[in-house]
C-alpha cells in the first residue's frame, strides 16, 4: 500500500505541473522555465498535440486517473486485481510516450522543456517505484 500511497503523491504532483502548463497555454503567457528558455518552443511545436488534443491535457488526464486508480488500491476498492492491472497498464504507456516526447525534445525540436522533462521524470519514477514493488 506504501507504493500506492507514492503513486498517488506523485500523480498529484502530475496534476500540478499540467494543470500550471494548460492554465499558460489558455492565457496565452510563457510559461516560467527555470532551466533554459526553450518551453515555448517546446510547447508551441507541432509535436504539441496527439491526435488534436494538447499534450498538457493528456498528461492532465493521465494524472487524474493515476490518482484516482492510486486512491482506489490504498482504501481498498475493488476489484484490486483489475485496477493494479489499469494502473500498471496506464504507467507504462505513460512511460512510453514520455520517452518518446523526450526523444523529440533532444533529437527533432533540438530544444529542452523543463516541464516536459519534469512531467516525463514524474511519469518515469512512477514506473520505477512499480517495479521496486514487483519485487519487494
Amino acid at each position: 500500500m506504501t507504493a500506492y500511497a507514492l503513486l498517488f503523491t506523485l500523480a498529484a504532483i502530475g496534476i500540478s505541473e499540467t494543470t500550471y502548463l494548460i492554465r499558460k497555454r489558455l492565457l496565452s503567457e510563457k510559461p516560467i522555465c527555470p532551466i533554459g528558455d526553450n518551453c515555448t518552443l517546446v510547447l508551441g511545436s507541432k509535436y504539441g498535440k496527439l491526435f488534436i488534443i494538447p499534450n498538457d491535457v493528456l498528461g492532465l488526464l493521465f494524472y487524474i486517473t493515476a490518482s484516482f486508480v492510486a486512491a482506489f488500491l490504498v482504501i481498498g476498492v475493488g476489484p484490486l486485481a483489475f485496477w493494479d492491472f489499469i494502473f500498471k497498464l496506464s504507467v507504462a504507456t505513460g512511460s512510453l510516450l514520455s520517452l518518446f516526447f523526450t526523444y523529440l525534445q533532444w533529437h527533432v525540436i533540438r530544444a529542452w522543456c523543463f516541464w516536459c522533462l519534469m512531467s516525463a521524470f514524474t511519469i518515469w519514477l512512477m514506473g520505477i517505484i512499480i517495479v521496486i514493488s514487483i519485487f519487494i
